[in-house]
């Protein structure tokens, strides 16, 4: 047993620090979701650690795949995001007409056979970002121009972002916001970027109005989101479903102060509708104090930082934008959830990755984890292999260390990052 154990944990590369990460929150996710199910469990009529053991099995698969995408070589995801993205353009038309529908809006679909369900936004976030990673790296030579290089990796954005809007507004912004990072990164004109900002304010507006006059879609509900979180309530003097969710939220937080009541001790998963999905933070700092809470802020910081060192690391631009899109997109989105739980934005409906329960989710985030190690495995091997060089031809390594090899990127069109002091230039190798 011993010796498979090590044979696995020589197999396992890229950034210790991330792999660290991970686990750390696959460990707090089993204590939160653990302590966040038992009404659900009584609900359900299921046994008590029911719950605890479906989290262990998804989370062990969780990292399964990711100790297998890891093992990939980053650049042959390339073609793989070509064929994702055309995929996930038709499955998200597919659930926004068919797919199963909760508060009027169609986020999931099942598969047949295996009956398992999960949500196509899941699958177009992660083929996104591949595929404008892909984009950027061959567009990096043309990319201040505004037709032959901004429109090409504008374009899937937009077309991602209109089938995703009219039934989980919430991730089409997200995706809005996180891909105008990664342009920014990818040395995108600010006024290209500003240009952007319009022409999805003016889309929103024309939704909204449009779901607003026909009926269709849910501009109900997100009218009374932003109601709810400016303190709306109904006629009738209800309190609003999104308002009580909130209130216990707070709620909870002020229980737990600065050490928390202890693991399990929570009194507000009683009453929180979502206690282990949508609003698990809230519970996690009930338990654990403003203590548990940063901690959990900055476990995800610190993968993000990670991330950032593999994209400046790395010397080819694909793995570089591979890197910081998924990396970008898996921290904010684990903000906005800390944001809604501490009322900081509307209810959105966002998970917080790697922690609430799940499972096709927890898939998907693990790949994305994956295929970031995957990029830092091979700067790993890279740099590794040209210090062997260097001490083989008794040529001092500091002087040539953070510069970029001469052998040709492994995948076509990949171009190589020259190093600046900001933002790195990128230049292709046609």
């Amino acid at each position: 047993m011993s010796e498979h154990l090590h044979k696995l944990l020589t197999k396992t590369k890229g950034d210790q620090v991330i792999w660290g990460v991970v686990l750390v929150l696959s460990f707090i996710s089993l204590l939160a979701v653990y302590s966040s199910t038992g009404s659900l469990a009584y609900r359900m009529e299921k046994n008590s650690d029911y719950y605890l053991i479906k989290q262990l099995m998804v989370l062990g698969l969780g990292l399964m795949i990711i100790y297998w995408v890891h093992r990939v070589n980053y650049t042959k995801f390339a073609r793989v995001a070509v064929v994702l993205y055309l995929i996930s353009l038709p499955l998200l038309l597919y659930t926004l007409l068919f797919g199963t529908s909760l508060n009027e809006g169609s986020r999931w679909i099942k598969l047949p056979v295996i009956n398992l369900t999960f949500q196509t936004s899941d699958l177009a976030k992660l083929a996104l970002f591949m595929f404008l990673a892909r984009m950027l790296s061959i567009k990096q030579s043309v990319i201040k121009d505004f037709r032959k290089g901004f429109i090409p990796v504008l374009v899937p954005m937009l077309l991602t972002c209109l089938f995703i809007a009219p039934a989980n507004l919430s991730t089409a912004l997200m995706l809005g916001v996180t891909c105008s990072i990664v342009f920014y990164i990818g040395r995108v004109e600010v006024k290209h970027l500003l240009l952007l900002v319009a022409v999805g304010f003016i889309s929103v507006s024309i939704l909204f109005t449009v779901s607003k006059i026909t009926g269709l879609g849910r501009a109900k509900t997100w009218e009374k989101r932003i109601q709810d979180f400016a303190g709306g309530k109904k006629a009738d003097g209800g309190v609003q479903e999104d308002v009580y969710q909130v209130q216990q939220a707070k709620i909870a937080i002020a229980n737990g102060g600065i050490t928390g009541r202890g693991p399990g001790r929570s009194l507000q998963k009683n009453f929180l509708p979502h206690p282990y999905s949508d609003f698990i933070f809230s519970i996690i700092i009930e338990e654990y104090g403003l203590i548990g809470g940063s901690v959990v802020v900055l476990l995800y910081l610190l993968f993000l930082w990670r991330s950032i060192l593999i994209f400046k690391r790395c010397p080819y631009a694909f793995g570089a934008f591979l890197a910081v899109g998924l990396s970008v997109t898996l921290v904010f989105q684990a903000m906005l959830n800390m944001a809604v739980n501490v009322h900081l934005v509307p209810v959105t409906g966002l998970t917080l990755p790697m922690i609430s329960m799940g499972g096709s989710s927890i898939w998907f985030t693990s790949i994305a984890i994956g295929i970031i190690l995957s990029v830092s495995r091979y700067v790993d091997e890279m740099e590794g292999e040209r210090k062997g060089n260097l001490k083989t031809a008794s040529v001092e390594p500091e002087a040539t260390i953070n510069e970029p090899p001469t052998a040709e990127p492994q995948q076509k069109n990949e171009g190589k990052v020259e190093r600046k002091q900001r933002r790195p230039k990128v230049i292709i190798n046609d």
